[in-house]
């Protein structure tokens, strides 16, 4: 979509939903710089009820649960450009690297669900980037979700509270229209023009309220071979018809990029240095159409790759040469046995060594990630006799995902969901108890077709300094509809009934839910596009194939808290709670073989102390909380998505407003994750790396991949690679008066192991950001420095699998400027 259809967008937008408005008025420019100063706490004090972290309309500092809200006013002033970012404004939200794509957060160490106004979005580990622009808050929840939004996974979600007319507080509209329109400028050919508008109007004789967002972006990259187009449209509207409201929109969003798999051919030396082995890998082309197909992989034509040996039990770092095997096809790394070996095909030609910089990835100039997303929604809500308000909220989203990358990776997905919940609620009141209730039945139906094409998965037979040529580009099955790793086309069907009640009684409260849901999974491949063998299914024929499977599952999620609101403003509370999960993969399909083994469907339990306070005349809020989280099967998981899990962790969050002039935050977090099912097996399947066999030439085995089982014993040996264990984040901005206003921010990063094995490890960083604002009449000018020290960093990219040959070079030094129009 082009800028004129944006802007015709907007324009359309407003003169239809604002017909029989009052007029607007020009603003002024004193009462502009005096409303700066009386917002400058830029709506970061949690004082405001917000309904999706639970259901009830509780206030943060009142819900007994580690949450955090980042508002649209501290995104702006920080030019905040994806969730990535939040790690410097809210604890336990640091994310691993998918690939360069910042889809979703991963939360206390797990990947994170995706909310749009309390409902759960379509699984987005790395499909695209999910958009901020179009939001006038984002609530960050640690933990499993409340029995009232149904199973989600065990770290937490992020809720994406739209734009709109009404305000949230009030219930009311806003008085008059309001609009921005700008520009985003910034380093590497960054180019975004945003456009909202929104105010009260007239349909009929019915008040109704509109808010219209739009985004097109034509950027590049800091890395090679990478641009971004990407355009978003976004509308909500409010319409009273007497006792009903109805609440309704949608969000367009068309994502096109790539992902980013970073630095290949990994080693300590790399990291350090920059140091990086060259070499080119022999041609294997035989049809000389420029790609490598999975059966010109498959030198010997038995139906397996020659590329891909597995070492059985691998303990890194031994100093063991490659030697000769029992039997013909291995060979051995000291006692350690390697099955389907041929040294003479995985070594490199004409190897040396060169220093690189970030910007030199694995990236090929035809690789692409495009992605197509619709959500739509429509609420209802009427307050019937005895106060009794009920609200149907009905939700429907839809994606087509295509990633292709030519080092060996390529899926699609084209999945839905519909989610319809109604909710009843009440409030009674006896004496001095005042309790909450709510009562909510739904369904949720989803259906996936999705394909993976994994098989052949070479990320080191690239040379990342030289063009990307015919000895490392695979053809991928996406170009040609068949030999697919994994095929599933199904569905789930989700009924759940779940109640929740807030009781108060004097400074005591108590909040208990309780949800039962009942899933029918559905699954099937279709086997003719399927290549056997594959890194999935280990057999020439179907006897190794899942073909379909069919289950029907059920489970009971709940919640207890206690809270205790004490005289000096501190409220101490615990909670526990159990909470139903869905394993669903990328494309939000569930596997035949998880059905079939009956691991589909699994539980997590939280157990969290925490004490949060308001102080020094409410201007000061603090959270601090421990916990620990689990899932209760360790065998039940999905790679990708949903990985079982044992989390233990503190997190400390301070907002304080000093001034009427300066607001201070700080995030702390200290973490320690552990993979349950390593743990339990002590030992994980993973790429391995140069420096997990030390005593081999790196250039030794980069014509193919080394897999194998690698052993490490005890819960740190079990630890989840790539998360630091503590994380600090300070951030302050300072009105100045006159419509001058600045920013900065520190965050402080512990170093980590880059994958499972530990024998690489990425540096500790401290980030530093600084920035301006300028406001004048109806113009904003804004411009912020990002790594202003130039600091030299790294995030493990997929660690647990791909962390011993892969890693992504973060920004170095770059500046992001936004000039607006406002009325």
């Amino acid at each position: 979509m082009n800028i004129k259809t944006l802007t015709s967008f907007l324009a359309a937008g407003a003169v239809v939903c604002a017909a029989g408005e009052e007029p607007s008025t020009v603003r002024d420019d004193s009462a502009e710089i005096e409303e700066l100063v009386v917002t400058a706490d830029l709506d970061s004090l949690p004082d405001d009820d917000v309904s999706s972290l639970f259901g009830f309309y509780k206030s943060l500092l009142a819900t007994p649960r580690s949450a955090s809200t980042v508002s649209d006013e501290m995104m702006d002033r920080f030019i905040v450009r994806d969730i990535d970012e939040m790690i410097a404004l809210a604890p336990g939200s640091f994310t691993q690297s998918f690939f360069g794509v910042a889809g979703t957060l991963d939360i206390r160490g797990t990947p994170g669900e995706t909310y749009f106004r309390g409902m759960r979005r379509l699984d987005n580990p790395g499909n695209y980037p999910t958009p901020l622009g179009a939001s006038k808050r984002v609530d960050i929840v640690r933990g499993p979700a409340s029995p009232i939004h149904g199973p989600s996974k065990i770290g937490g979600y992020l809720n994406f509270a739209p734009k709109s007319a009404r305000i949230e507080e009030t219930g009311e509209f806003i008085e008059t229209a309001t609009g921005t329109v700008g520009v985003d400028l910034g380093s590497w050919d960054r180019r975004v023009l945003t456009g909202e508008v929104g105010g009260p109007g007239v349909l009929g004789t019915q008040d109704v309220g509109y808010w219209l967002y739009g985004m097109a972006e034509d950027s590049g990259s800091y890395y090679r071979h990478s641009d971004i187009d990407q355009t978003l449209l976004q509308a909500s509207f409010d319409l009273d018809v007497g006792a009903v409201q109805f609440q309704f929109g949608g969000m367009y969003h068309d994502y096109a990029g790539n992902q980013i798999a970073g630095w290949n051919r990994l080693t300590q030396d790399l990291v350090d240095r920059g140091l990086y082995v060259t070499g080119s890998s022999a041609p294997l082309d035989m049809d000389g159409d420029g790609y490598i197909s999975h059966q010109e992989f498959d030198l010997d034509g038995d139906g397996f790759t020659d590329f891909n040996p597995f070492a059985a039990g691998l303990v890194p770092g031994a100093r063991d040469a490659l030697g000769p095997g029992p039997f013909p096809g291995s060979c051995a790394i000291g006692s350690t046995l390697v099955f389907g070996c041929l040294p003479e095909l995985l070594a490199l030609e004409s190897s040396g060594t060169t220093v690189i910089t970030g910007d030199q990835v694995l990236v090929g100039p035809d690789d692409v990630l495009e992605n197509e997303v619709l959500t739509l929604y429509f609420d209802t809500i009427v307050t019937a006799g005895r106060n009794w308000e009920w609200r149907n909220q009905a939700f429907f989203e839809t994606y087509e995902n295509l990633n292709e990358n030519d080092y060996g990776f390529s899926q699609f997905h084209d999945s839905w969901v519909f989610e319809n919940k109604l909710v009843a609620a009440n409030v009674f009141r006896r004496g001095d108890i005042e309790a909450a209730v709510q009562v909510s039945p739904s369904v949720r139906i989803t259906e996936f077709d999705h394909g993976d094409d994994y098989t052949n998965e070479y990320f080191d037979r690239r040379d990342i300094t030289r063009p990307s040529s015919a000895s490392a580009k695979r053809l991928l099955s996406t170009r040609i509809d068949d030999d697919y790793t994994e095929y599933y086309i199904g569905s789930t069907v989700n009924f759940g009934l779940a109640a929740l009640a807030d009781v108060a009684w004097r400074r005591i409260s108590v909040l208990a839910g309780a949800r039962y849901d009942m899933v029918d999974l559905e699954s099937r491949q279709p086997v003719e596009k399927l290549l056997l063998a594959s890194s999935n299914n280990f057999c020439l024929d179907l006897s190794c194939v899942v073909v379909d499977a069919a289950d029907k599952v059920d489970g009971v999620s709940w919640t207890l808290s206690l809270s205790y609101d004490a005289d000096a403003g501190l409220i101490p509370y615990v909670t526990a709670s159990r909470q139903a999960t869905v394993i669903a993969g990328q494309g939000a399909e569930v596997s035949t073989a998880s059905i079939a083994d009956g691991v589909a469907f699994d539980d997590s339990t939280l157990l969290e102390f925490g004490i949060k306070g308001s102080l020094l005349g409410e201007t000061l809020y603090f959270a601090l909380a421990a916990y620990e989280q689990e899932r209760t099967d360790y065998s039940a998981q999905q790679t990708v998505t949903n990985q079982a899990s044992r989390t233990q962790g503190r997190e400390f969050e301070v907002r304080w407003v000093m001034t009427e002039r300066l607001l201070m935050t700080l995030a702390y977090s200290d973490i320690e994750v552990v993979n349950l099912n390593t743990l339990q097996a002590g030992q994980r399947f993973s790429f391995i790396g140069a420096d997990d066999v030390p005593g081999i030439p790196p250039e030794a085995l980069y014509a193919g991949t080394l897999g194998g089982s690698i052993l490490r014993a005890g819960s740190e040996g079990a630890r989840r690679a790539g998360i630091p264990e503590t994380i600090w984040a300070v951030t302050g901005t300072y009105d100045f008066g006159g419509g001058l206003a600045a920013s900065a921010s520190v965050v402080d990063v512990a170093a980590a192991n880059s994958g499972f094995s530990g024998s690489v490890r990425l540096p500790a960083y401290t980030l530093i950001n600084a920035g301006l604002v300028f406001e004048r009449g109806n113009w904003v000018a804004s411009v912020t420095g990002k790594n202003l020290t130039d600091e030299r960093y790294f995030r493990a990219n997929f660690p647990n699998l791909f962390g011993g040959v892969i890693v992504l070079p973060e920004l170095p030094r770059h500046f992001a400027a936004r000039i607006q129009y406002q009325w």
